[in-house]
């Protein structure tokens, strides 16, 4: 209940507040244990080493007030000479042994008006040892400002470690982004060309086939440039681009090719970075189907069990390599689209809980599974 009422809180002030303010008070709120205890500190040692008079509870009282004058005022006189700039290390010190003798007057007077105390009283049992206290008073604000002070330098190494880390992260989401261009360059020309002459073949000796095929593409070509611009994509639309991707080769390469997509109704919409089916259906195409002579079936399929989605590619073509190992990496002149690259981008968009990886299909050919975490 507590946690719940302190996010509301938050959420309130996020929302009233500029960031810079709000910044400044959640900097404020986080002082405030520390200062509490200096201050009660400060009572204890005014009434047992001190000993200036007075009782224990009064002198706390005081010691609050001028130790909350104290923090109002170096933070007042911060802001007038060093603006939000960064204060130089010794022109702030000094600034908190000058402060100090008007914090003690100040929280004095503040605390005498606030409770009622009289004036002359106060003077009487205080100005005895006030040199005491003012020496006690500038320690007790040359330690709270070191204390402070490295809490800020703490503050500003913890942002900048945040702001090096986003900017890594947008180093390595650029860099994503290339990769995903860099894998859609080499995936587009080899079938791109291989449609165009045979979409001109058929052009003369079958209009109908030829449209469809044309048609075909327009369709892999629009959803693709989309893939390429986006950082997500649903599951329909990536299942739109294999269907399309798969008649145009279906076209093709006649009745060698036989496909099916399973995609269930209510995984539709679940969003998946693109181009991680495509160039696991172009190897299986590639390498298992079209060099078998009498071709074969792939059979896309997306499953939800448990957190995870699983996809996979299933193919009757001429299955894996005997020696074929999936730990290693293929290496960038390889023919293959390495696997090596989806399982790197895998990493860096979903963590060690998504894979990839590829097994024999019995009786024949190979399935490719990649599990991505929900």
């Amino acid at each position: 209940m507590n946690n719940k009422l302190l996010q509301q809180t938050q959420t309130y002030l996020q929302s009233r507040l500029k960031p810079e303010h709000y910044q400044s008070l959640v900097g404020i709120i986080g002082d405030m244990p520390r200062l509490l205890a200096i201050n009660t500190t400060c009572g204890f040692a005014v009434t047992f080493v001190l000993r200036g008079g007075g009782t224990l509870f009064q002198n706390i009282l005081f010691s609050m007030f001028i130790g909350f004058s104290a923090y109002s005022l170096i933070k007042l006189f911060k802001r007038l000479f060093w603006g939000a700039g960064t204060p130089n290390t010794i022109g702030f010190y000094l600034m908190c042994v000058m402060v100090a003798p008007l914090a003690l007057l100040v929280g004095m007077f503040v605390a005498a008006v606030t409770f009622n105390y009289p004036l002359p009283d106060i003077s009487k049992f205080r100005w005895s040892y006030m040199g005491g206290v003012v020496t006690l008073t500038c320690f007790v604000s040359l330690i709270a400002a070191w204390s402070f002070w490295n809490r800020s330098k703490m503050s500003e190494l913890q942002a900048s470690a945040e702001a090096e880390k986003a900017k890594n992260a947008a180093i390595e989401k650029q860099a994503m982004q290339a990769q995903l261009q860099m894998l859609q360059a080499q995936i587009e020309p080899h079938m791109l060309f291989n449609t165009l002459a045979n979409l001109q073949g058929l052009i003369a000796i079958d209009p109908p086939r030829a449209q469809h095929m044309l048609a075909q593409l327009i369709v892999y070509l629009r959803n693709t440039l989309s893939s390429s611009r986006a950082e997500q994509t649903t599951l329909k639309q990536e299942f739109t681009l294999m269907q399309a991707y798969l008649e145009l080769l279906a076209i093709r390469m006649g009745k060698r090719l036989h496909y099916t997509l399973d995609l269930p109704d209510d995984l539709q919409h679940i969003t998946i970075a693109p181009m991680l089916l495509q160039p696991l259906v172009e190897n299986a195409i590639k390498h298992g189907l079209e060099p078998k002579m009498e071709g074969g079936s792939i059979h896309v399929v997306a499953e939800k069990l448990g957190t995870q989605l699983h996809l996979k590619i299933i193919d009757t073509g001429l299955g894996l390599p005997f020696n074929y190992d999936d730990n290693k990496n293929i290496s960038s002149t390889d023919q293959h689209v390495g696997n090596a690259n989806i399982r790197e981008r895998l990493l860096a968009l979903y963590g060690p809980q998504a894979s990839l990886s590829l097994q024999a299909n019995q009786p024949e050919g190979a399935i490719a599974h990649l599990t991505i975490p929900l």
